[in-house]
This record gives structure tokens, sequence and C-alpha cells, in this order.
């Protein structure tokens, strides 16, 4: 009889890719929730706003407090260490998932495509056996020690990134990005002071380089990566690509550093095991993980890649502009498409317009908050919500909220963005399209 072949994501691999992944991610989240801390951002973005901008469906989450804002920083730095150590992992992991989800729920103003990568590759490293080779589970207890993993288990992480690269590069063919250069044109200028390059970011041609290279980057990059032959050259382009981005828009943070680590995954297990250093490759020898139910997980990744592969396009379901509206752009991987600047006038009636008052908006905002807030229509319900209930404590009647808003699109002149007759506060917040957002023309 003949042996079954095994599907290729079910064949074990080396091990070193998920174990340079771990480390490296570990480290890399150190060092970010430590730059965090020491700027002072727990206190302003959590601490001093009196007003949190939650999801919908998650307004429990809320801020813990000052100690315990802080005691919850300092458990995710202590996770981030025992997950680059190999330490306790399992619990480690959930212990960081948990806590940096929690935190990036408190308020949608510090919403970034990167933290949502974050999130969602410490939920998948939850599931993987990262911890069996080079770390110190392995040590207390040589029991769990295994060379090899299913493929699946590394495959899992290079589709995350290729959604990453190449819904981003998708969401790049569109006139504004393609045709007008915006809102590279806008942006650019802003990095004249540069030595050598300055003088050249106010070349409209320049734009339109840095337009299209970033999207034909997205788009095809992954496909490079994937090729034996191409994926050295492929990473230099990735290290170069990252590096540019990181100094002409010093404001995207720590993105451009966790992309260029996290896409050594796409090198081999040989490859992996030269960079850890007295790392012993086991040959065919070595002990190959299994997992305890493969049907299941193998169901739950199929059911996952396939969320990851609807939800950035659930913008189809709204009509007009996605940029405009922004209604189904948190969580599709549209990273640095649009400048948007909104100013927002909001009154308050009390019914029967017996009084009104002019809200100043910096009372109960942020500045963060209020430039959020000024072009995000889920938002700026929200915040006509928030003003209902303060009016209604303050003894006003029913009292009806309505906002005179515009906004500036990609270069172009503001236009009045919300109908400004409607009674945001009687408006109900929902997953369906908002009527009173004036469409694009």
């Amino acid at each position: 009889m003949t042996a079954t072949k095994a599907h290729p994501w079910l064949r074990p691999v080396s091990i070193a890719p998920l174990v340079t992944f771990r480390i490296i991610f570990g480290l890399l989240m150190f060092g970010s929730l430590l730059r965090f801390v020491l700027r002072g951002w727990i206190d302003t973005l959590y601490i001093q706003p009196a007003y949190h901008f939650t999801y919908w469906g998650f307004e429990w989450v809320q801020p813990l407090g000052a100690t315990g804002m802080y005691i919850l920083f300092g458990m995710i730095l202590l996770s981030t260490l025992l997950i680059t150590l190999g330490l306790f992992y399992r619990l480690a992991t959930i212990v960081f998932f948990l806590g940096f989800t929690y935190v990036e729920l408190i308020d949608v103003t510090t919403y970034l495509n990167h933290y949502y990568f974050i999130s969602l590759v410490a939920f998948i490293l939850i599931w993987l056996p990262a911890n069996r080779r080079y770390a110190v589970d392995t040590l207390l207890w040589p029991f769990l020690r295994r060379d090899k993993v299913p493929a699946w288990t590394i495959g899992i992480l290079r589709f995350q990134l290729a959604i990453v690269y190449v819904y981003a590069g998708l969401a790049k063919i569109n006139s504004d990005w393609l045709l007008q250069a915006e809102p590279m044109k806008t942006w650019l200028p802003a990095r004249s002071h540069l030595p050598l390059v300055g003088p050249l970011m106010y070349k409209p041609w320049v734009a339109y380089v840095f337009s299209w290279f970033g999207c034909l980057y997205d788009c095809f990059i992954v496909f490079f990566l994937l090729n034996r032959r191409t994926r050295p050259w492929a990473y230099a382009v990735v290290v170069g690509f990252h590096v540019a981005t990181a100094i002409f828009f010093p404001g995207i943070g720590m993105f451009p550093y966790v992309m260029i680590a996290a896409t050594l995954i796409f090198f081999s297990g040989d490859f992996h095991e030269r960079l850890l250093p007295g790392y012993k490759n086991a040959g065919t020898n070595g002990k190959a993980y299994t997992f305890s139910y493969p049907r299941v997980m193998q169901t739950v990744v199929v059911l996952y890649m396939i969320i990851q592969l609807l939800l950035p396009l659930r913008f189809l379901l709204y009509p007009d502009r996605l940029f405009w509206n922004e209604e189904g752009y948190r969580f599709s991987w549209r990273v640095m498409l649009m400048e948007k600047a909104g100013t927002a006038y909001f009154t308050v009636k009390e019914a029967g317009h017996q009084r009104a008052t002019t809200i100043n908006n910096a009372a109960y905002l942020t500045p963060l908050q209020e430039k959020m807030m000024s072009t995000q229509p889920d938002m700026i319900l929200k915040y006509a919500h928030y003003l209902r209930q303060d009016f209604t404590k303050k003894g006003w009647k029913s009292p009806e909220v309505y906002a005179e808003i515009y906004v500036a699109l990609n270069g172009q002149r503001s236009r009045l963005f919300i109908d400004s007759s409607t009674n945001l506060a009687a408006q109900p917040l929902s997953w369906r399209h908002y009527k009173w957002i004036l469409p694009y023309k």
C-alpha cells in the first residue's frame, strides 16, 4: 500500500519561522508600548478625556482609571517579555491579546490599521505552538519541545500579511490616488526640509511616482515574496519602502517597523534557523507538533480566512463615495489614502426651541477627538447623543442636537457634510447607511 500524500498545508515544516516571529513580535511590542508609556500617551488618550468614543456594541469597554490603566499597561508590557522569552507563552499571549485589544476598544479616536493588525496577529499566536523551540518553556518542560509544525501555522501568518498588502494596494486603485496624486501632493511639501530630496517635494511628478509606486508595491510585493528566487530582492524593496515611509511620514508610528519585521515570515525554515544563535536542525528525526483536534482547527482557520477576505469589502454595501462617508472604512486596510479635515459646529435646542446654545467642543473633547469626530459620521452621531444626555441631566426637556459641519477631502474645497436640519439626537446608531450624510458631488 502507498502512503497517502499529506496536503501541502498539513506537511511538517521547520518551526524556526514561528520562533523568530514570536521573538521579534515580542520585542517590537515591548518597545512600542514602552514608547507609548514614556511619551505620556496613557494619560493623554485614556485618563484626561471626559468622554470616549467607544465602538458600537463595546460601550462597556471603559478606561480603568489612572491606577487601573497603568496596571493594565504594566501587565501588557510584562506579557511582551514573556512572549519573547517563550515563558508561560500561551498565558502571556492571551493576556497581551485581551489587554491590547481592550485598550484599543476604549476610543475609536485611536484606531490605526497597525493596531488592528497587532490584535489579529496576537489572536493567531494564541493558537500557534511558537514556544516549542528556543523558549524557556522547553527548558522547564522538555517534553514540550517540537522541531516541526504543520505548514499552515506559518501560512496563516503569511496570509494575514498578504491581506494587509493586497487590500492596501487595491484600495489605491482610485482616481484621486492614481490620476490626481492625492493626497501625496498635499503631504509631500511638508517634507521639503529633508536634505537632498527636499526641493523635489514640490514637484507634481514626484507625487505621482510616490502614488503609483505605492500602489504597485502593495498589489504585487506578496507574490515576489512567495517566490524563492525573487524573495531576497523583494525583501530589500520591503525594507527600502518602509524605511522611506518612516522618514517621509513619521506620524505613521511603528507601522513600518512592524511590517519590516513581520514580512520575514515569508523566508524559509533554513533561513530562520540561521538567524537563531545555537539553533540545531533536528532534520528528519525532529518531532512534529500535532493539534489535538486538527479538523476543528482547520475549520476555524478557513472561517477566519473567509472573514478576513470579506470584511474589507463591506464598504460595497453602502452608497456614495467611501472616502466621503467612511462607512465600511475601518478594518479594511486603507492605509494613508486620504487627507480629510472638518470643522464642526453643534447647537443644542430644547424641545419647542424655548432656548438654544452653541457648543464649545473643546469643553467636551480633546483636540484629537474633535479632529477625528469632525469627519466621521458615526462619531458625529455618538457625540450628538452624548450632548443630548448631558443637557438632559442639566434639566433641558427633550434636547435636540443639530450640527453644521464642513469637510475638505484630498485638496478639494470644503463643503457641507451633513444635513444641518437633522436632529441628530433622534437618529439611531446603525450599521445601515446614514441618510443625513450629504452626497459627494
